[in-house]
């Protein structure tokens, strides 16, 4: 299930990306001569006009064909609706219209996701009865963290002999282990689908900053769906796609100079898990990361590296400062270096999902 997920996701953001540079290619008169959802051999192919529309083998991206676009099989009595025709601005445009349609859909699927309501955290006078008590942090070293209790863990109920934590909030649980100092607790939590339990004794000095409570070591969060009306869902949107641009930016540029952690990066075999994580805490949570990843599809795309749109910006740039076009079988042989290498990295980065896997 999660593989058709991951399958469906792909697909949507590729379709919405592709229609970017189709829209515009169209819009300012080139010719579309194929609208591919994944990469060669083709499996099937629709002709509509001048544009073929073709499924393909390997489900990992797509493509628009614009006539032209590589100065390839060209003439020069033949350049009306080629991408070489039109001006150095409309080349541009088609460029960066599948990143932009990717930054607009994340914008929409978050507006989406804050309008139903998405799980956030919240103080206890705002929290509602629905509200959950969920573990935010574990400190190293401490009870919590020897006998395991995991990050994200979700707390059922807490017992220490006969008692029982009657309020799940964050200030309730803090009192009740320290009430009970040296006594044996069973917590019983939620990860993902799953139910554990766990006991497990506090102890003094955990914190640092109140050496003498007893404390099991756990950080905590009141959790609560929070919906938002149309209009703050769209600016709260805004500022969630402005600051995500901004942190995969960032993490893309400390892996480029190598100060990044390259194991933590996911391929597809990894993101096939994350999103089925992801589809596994609801639509809104599914719908969120379905925009990250399109966020991380417009910052790639972007990158100035052959092949990619940003590598063919800047060649644009270059014939716009040149004054003349680069000659067509450097900017193929330029190309055919920066898919290959992609592709490498693309292995790399399966394998390393692999290796994680084993």
């Amino acid at each position: 299930m999660s593989i058709l997920i991951f399958l469906g996701v792909l697909f949507l953001l590729v379709l919405v990306h592709e229609l970017g540079h189709f829209a515009v290619a169209k819009w300012t008169g080139m010719r579309v001569d194929e609208f591919g959802i994944g990469f060669p051999p083709k499996l099937f192919g629709v002709k509509r006009g001048e544009t073929e529309y073709t499924l393909n083998a390997l489900p990992i991206g797509g493509f628009v064909k614009i006539y032209g676009e590589d100065a390839v099989g060209v003439e020069k009595e033949q350049t009306e609706g080629a991408f070489t025709s039109k001006s150095m601005w409309a080349q541009s445009a088609v460029l960066v219209a599948g990143v932009t349609m990717n930054v607009l859909f994340a914008w929409l699927l978050v507006t989406v996701a804050f309008s139903v309501g998405v799980q956030s955290s919240v103080t206890e006078s705002e929290a509602s009865e629905s509200a959950e008590l969920v573990i935010s942090n574990i400190l190293e070293h401490s009870p919590a963290h020897e006998v395991a209790i995991p990050a994200g863990a979700i707390i059922e109920s807490v017992q220490a002999g006969d008692d029982v934590l009657a309020s799940l909030t964050p200030s309730s649980f803090t009192e009740f282990v320290n009430d009970h100092a040296g006594e044996v607790h069973t917590i019983t939590y939620r990860k993902g689908d799953a139910i554990h339990v766990v006991t497990v004794t506090p102890a003094i000095g955990v914190i640092e900053s109140a050496p003498e409570r007893a404390a099991l070591g756990v950080g905590l969060a009141q959790v609560d769906t929070v919906k938002r009306n149309i209009f703050i869902a769209m600016r709260d949107s805004g500022i969630y796609v402005l600051n995500g641009l901004r942190d995969i930016t960032v993490g893309i540029f400390t892996l480029i100079v190598g100060k990044a952690d390259f194991s933590q990066v996911a391929g597809p075999v990894g993101i096939v898990g994350l999103v089925g994580e992801a589809s596994a805490y609801g639509l809104t949570t599914l719908l969120m990361f379905t925009a990250f990843i399109s966020l991380n599809l417009a910052i790639i795309n972007i990158l100035p590296f052959p092949a990619l749109d940003g590598g063919r910006l800047v060649l644009v740039g270059i014939e716009a400062i040149k004054g003349t076009p680069i000659k067509p079988q450097y900017v193929a042989v330029v190309n055919t270096i920066g898919f290959a290498l992609l592709m490498v990295l693309m292995v790399v980065v399966t394998w390393n999902d692999i290796a994680r896997l084993l």
